[in-house]
């Protein structure tokens, strides 16, 4: 739903009338004291002058204000709004400050915290998120993944009934993975589905539940994992990359840092979100990466070009704030960590800035493993720069050490050599 009309006057009466006035000072509070603009302020206050009057026209009262009232809102007057008088219509400032009025009831004790679903399979699946994240130590995006695939199973087959594992047989597996199977067209995403599937049925297995039926009900699609190249830049490319850093602009210098991290050290987009000011001894020149994949804690040295590009960033452009994270917020809400999805949409950035046609940022981790093989580093060191776990996971880059692969190589049937 896009803007219908709004006006800069805004009936105030309204809010102050309505079940949320007593709490508009601490909603200018908390969007003050998270850096928003006070434009954005002016316009999210008309966002809930717009709902005050709809609430008090349904005369409901405050403690009743949930997402459920604001869905209704949202969904069935906004779309068909006839109110009198100067009235915001654009949904997305509408959910953004109903969002933040949520947060500021909330925290004033006006409402109840959010309801927690409590059927089976959804405990089910927090139990298995915890499992997941405190024991086998998968980052947040797998145990979203593995969840919504493991979801999809136990409400198709129990709804929202009691969960019973042997009521599940091979065969209805079978039937389940063609079905996500179908929805997939490479052959590594419905390898996914094969691998949350037995790591969930491994889970249950070591609660005590007989299912190893169904830990092998359901194979691998043909996959050759060593069958292609990694994609990585050329020489040519990483000067060109690096040379288009250290423009002047508004968020550069963290730019620059961000793409530092990820080409000198090899970093994966949440590790470099996840950074720490504590994490960076400046004295020893090393980093710490602390909760990385497999709940490990890996020191690495640091590079110069790298330790200038973050020094420069904390010197020069951080905002001053509490927050311990290297890399911060520039916009609001400030005092907060950047995520995972801004470090790969500043390095997309960086890629166009230089003219390169790429876009993933996980090719500069790629990019580093080939720069290592090519100054002469083993495999075992890449992997250990790379904080694989297994070498097997680095043999992949073996294909690219044509140091060694010189020495193997064969002669063409029919030369002199």
């Amino acid at each position: 739903m896009g803007t219908v009309h709004h006006s800069r006057r805004v009936n105030f009466d309204w809010l102050a009338d309505g079940p949320v006035g007593p709490y508009v000072d601490a909603f200018k509070q908390h969007l003050t004291g998270r850096g928003y603009a006070s434009r954005t302020l002016s316009s999210y206050l008309a966002c809930i002058t717009h709902f005050a009057l709809w609430a008090r026209g349904k005369r409901l009262r405050v403690h009743r204000i949930d997402e459920s009232a604001i869905g209704e809102f949202l969904g069935e007057h906004l779309p068909n709004c006839s109110c009198a008088g100067p009235v915001r219509h654009t949904r997305g400032d509408h959910s953004a400050a109903l969002g933040h009025l949520l947060t500021v009831l909330r925290a004033e004790g006006a409402i109840s915290p959010p309801a927690v679903s409590t059927t089976p399979v959804e405990e089910e699946l927090r139990r298995y998120g915890e499992h997941m994240q405190h024991v086998r130590g998968l980052t947040p995006k797998t145990i979203e993944s593995v969840l919504r695939i493991v979801g999809r199973l136990l409400r198709a087959r129990f709804r929202d009934g009691v969960i019973d594992i042997s009521a599940i047989k091979p065969e209805y597996v079978r039937r389940f993975f063609a079905q996500q199977a179908e929805l997939h067209s490479k052959p590594a995403c419905a390898c996914s589905v094969v691998t949350s599937l037995r790591g969930y049925f491994r889970y249950r297995a070591s609660l005590g539940d007989v299912v190893h039926g169904l830990i092998g009900a359901v194979s691998y699609p043909a996959s050759w994992k060593l069958s292609s190249l990694p994609k990585t830049l050329s020489a040519e490319e990483v000067a060109q990359l690096v040379g288009s850093l250290g423009q002047p602009g508004r968020s550069m210098r963290r730019a620059d840092a961000i793409v530092r991290c990820a080409l000198d050290l090899g970093l994966r987009s949440c590790e470099v979100a996840r950074l720490s000011l504590d994490d960076i001894d400046w004295r020893v020149g090393t980093v710490t990466l602390r909760h990385t994949k497999g709940l490990r804690e890996d020191q690495l040295p640091l590079p110069e070009a790298t330790g200038e590009a973050i020094a420069a960033y904390l010197k020069h452009e951080r905002p001053k704030t509490a927050n311990r994270a290297v890399f911060v917020r520039h916009v609001a809400p400030r005092d907060e960590p950047v995520g995972p999805d801004l470090v790969r949409k500043t390095i997309r950035q960086a890629y166009a800035r230089a003219g390169l046609p790429y876009t993933r940022s996980h090719l500069l981790r790629h990019t580093m493993a080939n720069r290592l093989l090519a100054g002469g580093s083993s495999l075992k060191e890449v992997a250990d720069m790379l904080r694989h776990r297994s070498l097997n996971t680095t043999m992949i880059y073996a294909k690219l050490d044509s140091r060694k692969l010189v020495e193997v190589a064969l002669p063409w049937p029919g030369s002199e050599a």
